[in-house]
């Protein structure tokens, strides 16, 4: 009798220190910490392929949001703990990419991720002219400058197909990787008239914002069948590049990213295996991400 209650005992504290485990576990990813791997080279020569970094949520803030609806793919109402602060120009962020089944629309998946680097806040006038990144009013290096330079200096015509034309990909507006803008980004409580121009630039923010339609005839603009002339934002956007400018599928491509969708700050690489020999690189082991 002694050694069935012996039994019952352990197998009632093995129960408690696995749910122990396993509540410490979901608590330490949900609102510390999470891992995710680089599976391009378009954030070289800051991340390479194979590398493994590390995402600490305490710096932005971690989001709590319906993870089941997520998982059936369904848009979801997401909330950001209060973090130590926001996001900085230059900032490394991984996030969830706003635009997992085609540039039309923005939509929430939540196994599809992106690490890009944050160029331009909200608030803030972007352009680039001759490849090279620039805010108004900023003078801080933005992004991988050599690599800027090096899309300046391509010819229009060496560049691969589907590479040169940029968002919002209008023959009127016209703009390039090499020569875009300028293009502001709205902040929450921004109020941008409504035109040709800025229909183009923010529809996919205003029908994602107002889960609606917004369409453009007879030089008006109409947002659920209803005339406006003005829009007021209710959220903050961002703009997002990876280091390699001639290979990265971002910002320059499909617009600017909702605030929300951020993870966190990627903070650094705590493993990196080369994806073809399998070997450990030891040098890249702890590298704190600049």
């Amino acid at each position: 009798m002694t050694f069935i209650k012996n039994i019952f005992n352990w197998g009632i504290n093995l129960l408690l220190i696995s749910f122990t485990l396993a509540a410490l576990w979901l608590f330490c990813q949900v609102f510390l910490f999470t891992s995710f791997r680089i599976p391009s080279d378009s954030m070289e020569p800051e991340l390479i392929e194979g590398d493994a970094i590390l995402i600490w949520k305490p710096v932005l803030g971690a989001r709590l949001f319906n993870l089941q609806a997520t998982m059936q793919l369904k848009q979801v109402d997401i909330h950001r703990v209060p973090g130590f602060r926001k996001v900085n120009r230059n900032d490394v962020l991984v996030f969830n990419f706003p635009h997992p089944n085609g540039w039309d629309k923005i939509e929430m998946h939540i196994m599809k991720y992106y690490i890009k680097r944050c160029i331009g806040l909200p608030g803030d006038t972007l352009s680039i002219r001759n490849g090279m990144f620039q805010v108004c009013g900023v003078d801080t290096p933005l992004g991988n400058i050599d690599s800027q330079r090096r899309v300046g200096q391509t010819l229009p015509g060496e560049f691969p197909d589907g590479v040169y034309k940029s968002f919002p990909f209008d023959s009127i507006i016209g703009w390039n990787i090499q020569n875009f803008g300028p293009l502001y980004i709205p902040k929450a409580g921004d109020e941008l008239p409504m035109n040709r121009t800025n229909y183009l630039l923010y529809r996919k923010l205003i029908e994602w914002e107002q889960k609606g339609s917004l369409k453009y005839r007879d030089s008006a603009v109409f947002l659920n069948g209803k005339t406006i002339e003005s829009y007021r934002f209710q959220k903050n956007y961002y703009f997002m590049a990876g280091d390699k400018s001639a290979n990265s599928q971002d910002s320059r491509y499909w617009g600017l990213l909702p605030e929300e969708y951020i993870v966190g700050k990627a903070s650094l690489i705590w493993k990196s295996v080369d994806p073809y020999t399998n070997k450990f690189r030891w040098d890249r082991f702890l590298k704190k991400i600049e």
